[in-house]
C-alpha cells in the first residue's frame, strides 16, 4: 500500500497536468452553464480536468475511492479504506471571468482523516502541499501561519460573516477581505498571508480537504465552525462551516461566535 508521500507525488504531478488542461480554456470563453439547485456554475474546462484526474489517480489507486465536485456520488467510496476528495476548479466564478485566482484542491483521505494534499493555482503559479507526516509547503519552502490578535486581523470570509446576530458582541474588529477559491482561502491562512479563513456555512469537502491538511501541517488550528476537528469521506460530504488560524485567534474567533 502506498504511503502518504508517495500519494502526495502522485497529486502533485496530477494538480500541474490539471493546471495546463484548465489552462487550455482560461481566457478563451469556455462553456459554461448553470448546474441548478443553487450548486452554481461549471463549464467544460471543470469537465475535461475531472475525467483528465479521474482517469489518471484511478489507474494509479485502483482501490481509493472517489469523491469529487463534478462526478456522480459513488457510495461505494464509504467502505473504501482511502478516498480521493477532488475539486477539479474551485473558484469556477473566477475563472469564467478570467481572473487568476482558481485552483486545483486534490486530497487522499485514510478513513476520516486526510494525509495528502495539493492545492494548485497554474495561472499564479502556486503550489501548496503536505502530507500528513512533514511540513507544509508553498513550492517548496515551508509555510507558517500569524499569530494575530483578533483585532485588525484580516480574515478571509464573506459579507454575510458580519450580521450581528452571528456573534455575541457583534462581529469583533478584524478586516473581512475575500477570495473566490475557498481551497486557496485556507491555504493563505496557511502561509501567513492572511490571518484567519472563517466560514459558517456548510462547506463541501472538496472545497476544504486539501486546504485543511496544509493548513493543520503548517502550524494552523483547523476546525469546524464550532470548534470541533474535520472529519472527511462523510455520506453528506460537507463540514459545519470552519475556523482556520493560528491558535490565538482561532481560539478568540470561536470564543466570539455565537
Amino acid at each position: 500500500m502506498p504511503g502518504a508521500e508517495a500519494d502526495l507525488d502522485l497529486l502533485t504531478a496530477a494538480a500541474r497536468d490539471a493546471g495546463r488542461i484548465a489552462l487550455r480554456f482560461w481566457r478563451r470563453d469556455p462553456q459554461a452553464w448553470d448546474k441548478g439547485g443553487g450548486a452554481g456554475p461549471v463549464t467544460e474546462a471543470d469537465l475535461a480536468v475531472n475525467d483528465a484526474l479521474h482517469a489518471t489517480l484511478t489507474a494509479a489507486r485502483p482501490d481509493y475511492g472517489w469523491l469529487s465536485e463534478e462526478s456522480e456520488a459513488d457510495p461505494a467510496r464509504l467502505d473504501a479504506e482511502h478516498c480521493f476528495i477532488i475539486d477539479p476548479i474551485d473558484g469556477t466564478r473566477a475563472f469564467i471571468d478570467g481572473q487568476d485566482g482558481f485552483s486545483h484542491s486534490l486530497a487522499v483521505a485514510r478513513g476520516d482523516r486526510i494525509v495528502a494534499a495539493v492545492v494548485h493555482l497554474p495561472v499564479l503559479e502556486l503550489t501548496y502541499a503536505a502530507h500528513v507526516d512533514g511540513p507544509a509547503t508553498l513550492n517548496g519552502a515551508p509555510i507558517a501561519p500569524t499569530d494575530a490578535a483578533i483585532e485588525g486581523a484580516r480574515v478571509l470570509t464573506y459579507r454575510a460573516v458580519a450580521d450581528a446576530p452571528n456573534w455575541h458582541s457583534g462581529m469583533p474588529g478584524f478586516r473581512r477581505e475575500f477570495r473566490s477559491s475557498l481551497a486557496w482561502r485556507l491555504c493563505l491562512a496557511a502561509e501567513g498571508r492572511f490571518d484567519a479563513a472563517l466560514s459558517l456555512r456548510a462547506a463541501w469537502e472538496w472545497d476544504i480537504a486539501a486546504g485543511a491538511l496544509i493548513a493543520e501541517r503548517a502550524g494552523a488550528r483547523v476546525t469546524d465552525r464550532r470548534g470541533q476537528p474535520m472529519r472527511f469521506n462523510g455520506e453528506a460530504a460537507q463540514v459545519d462551516g470552519l475556523i482556520v488560524a493560528g491558535s490565538r485567534l482561532h481560539g478568540a474567533l470561536l470564543a466570539a461566535l455565537r
